[in-house]
């Protein structure tokens, strides 16, 4: 049965440095509250891996240096421009970057997933991206004769973390239309979560909730983070800080700016 934590601090304890961790899409759940403990924590040498971009949150860990290597298809702040710490490490080779597609992160994800050590994926070929991808593989296609295809080898993240919007005292969590994050938990060795609130009753039993809800035994750790997404919005409750999320953009763009961003929203909200 999962740890319902009472400290976000304590959900994250399977989060050590050096580990493989899995991180949602700016738009399916992203744990903020949770990534600024990890912050505090001073967690280092991340492979970070996400399904299958983002955007603040692989900023912000890029920037307080918790990242060594970023496996993504993007990292960008949306209208607000390019991610400023990212673009920075990139330039000077502060982090190594295995740069993939949409589609690739996700046939990786469900390769492991199914427990298959790789994933067949067309529309690669042709591409730059086969140059610098040595672990992309292309073979002939067994089953036909001139037919090149791409296979991807797994992605087994030794963690997932993700937000949702609630979880029972079994810890059954309910992620709602957000299927990737069932495909990250599936993929992964462990999940943690942060949720804005547990419920009574269990989640299974509600044929409403069911389809939508990640049962427990997926789950390592949850924790309560109401609002726990800020500044990014939780699909379906609320939306994105447009105002913080300009702030950041100006603040990150120096990293003395980034540096006054950290001591005001990462390492004082420890004692708010």
């Amino acid at each position: 049965m999962p740890l319902i934590a009472p400290t976000i601090e304590d959900a994250l304890a399977p989060i050590r440095d050096g580990i493989m961790l899995a991180a949602p899409r700016e738009v399916a759940g992203v744990p903020m509250e949770a990534t600024r403990a990890l912050i505090r924590k001073g967690v280092r040498n991340l492979h970070l891996v996400t399904l299958p971009t983002s955007s603040l949150q692989a900023d912000l860990l890029i920037g307080a240096g918790c990242v060594a290597v970023l496996e993504t298809s993007a990292v960008s702040l949306g209208e607000f421009g390019p991610a400023p710490r990212f673009t920075a490490a990139a330039k000077s080779g502060g982090i190594r970057i295995k740069d993939a597609t949409c589609p690739a992160l996700h046939a990786a994800f469900q390769a492991a997933e199914k427990g298959v050590p790789f994933m067949p994926l067309r529309g690669i070929i042709g591409s730059d991206l086969l140059a610098h991808r040595p672990d992309w593989r292309v073979i002939d296609n067994p089953f036909g004769a001139n037919d090149p295809i791409v296979v991807l080898p797994a992605i087994r993240p030794d963690v997932a973390l993700i937000h949702a919007h609630m979880a029972d005292r079994a810890g059954n969590v309910w992620i709602g239309r957000q299927r990737e994050l069932a495909t990250m938990a599936h993929a992964s060795a462990k999940t943690v979560v942060t949720v804005e609130k547990i419920v009574d009753g269990n989640l299974l039993d509600d044929p409403m909730a069911a389809a939508g809800t990640l049962p427990g035994f997926y789950i390592e750790a949850v924790a309560v983070a109401e609002n726990g997404c800020w500044p990014l919005g939780l699909p379906d409750h609320y939306g994105a800080d447009l105002a913080h999320l300009g702030e950041y953009a100006r603040l990150a763009a120096t990293t003395e700016g980034f540096t006054r961003y950290l001591e005001k929203y990462v390492h004082a909200r420890r004692a708010a």
